[in-house]
């Protein structure tokens, strides 16, 4: 199945967020989206390869882009190569002229696994569509080699800086923060899956999970997804 239909991408704003291949989901659903697609950021991202840059565009100046570009990225200032959010044209907006809006909102220091702090992630008004991605090469290793935010992680999952990282202690750690109101996903893609063992592994993550989510599994860098509940 086409990634966009099985992770349930419709028109609006879609906030992507988590870790292990957030970058990737978003340039694979600007690819097969059947429409105009900006994609932006909350917090920071790297421009994509090959996709048009407007940098901190007008409203009318991403209308006209939009006119000649089924695809654009929208950015602004921000930390050495990578961009901010955009300050002139709100999200909102970007919803009105594109028919997509795909939102990075979130960071994870290009680690698989992550916890978040109480400002994470930076929700958009309006973004009510969240997929929360997440790495499986982070399991069966010490969460202190995959987890970004170890502290907070190894709290909610109740394991040590150096205990190995099973899907289920992933699983409480996205339980707890869902109900503390610091996740709002719908949808769970567990990426990285490049074998059986790895699929095996997202299936006990999709078991353990509390939360009445979907979850997806596969690799992105593949092309292969399949739903696993």
């Amino acid at each position: 199945m086409i990634c966009h239909e099985l992770l349930r991408v419709v028109p609006g704003i879609t906030c992507v967020v988590g870790s292990g291949g957030k970058t990737s989901l978003l340039a694979t659903l600007a690819r097969e989206l059947p429409g105009t697609v900006a994609l932006t950021t909350s917090t920071h991202i790297l421009p994509f390869e090959g996709v048009p840059l407007l940098y901190d565009p007008s409203p009318q100046e991403l209308r006209a882009a939009l006119r000649d570009e089924r695809v654009v990225c929208v950015g602004a200032a921000g930390k050495g190569p990578k961009l901010g959010a955009p300050k002139r044209c709100g999200f909102g907006e970007m919803a009105g002229l594109a028919d997509y809006v795909l939102v990075e909102a979130d960071g994870s220091k290009r680690l698989p696994l992550k916890a978040h702090e109480g400002w994470e992630p930076v929700m958009v008004e309006g973004g009510d569509n969240c997929i929360l991605v997440l790495g499986a090469s982070g399991f069966g290793r010490p969460a202190s080699e995959v987890a970004h935010r170890l502290g907070l992680f190894c709290q909610r999952a109740g394991i040590s800086a150096e205990g190995m990282v099973r899907p289920e202690d992933v699983a409480r750690v996205l339980d707890a923060e869902r109900r503390l109101g610091l996740l709002p996903f719908d949808r769970v893609l567990v990426n990285q899956v490049d074998g059986e063992r790895e699929l095996e592994l997202a299936r006990r993550l999709a078991v353990a999970l509390e939360a009445p989510v979907e979850v997806c599994a596969g690799s992105l860098r593949e092309g292969r997804l399949s739903r696993l509940r």
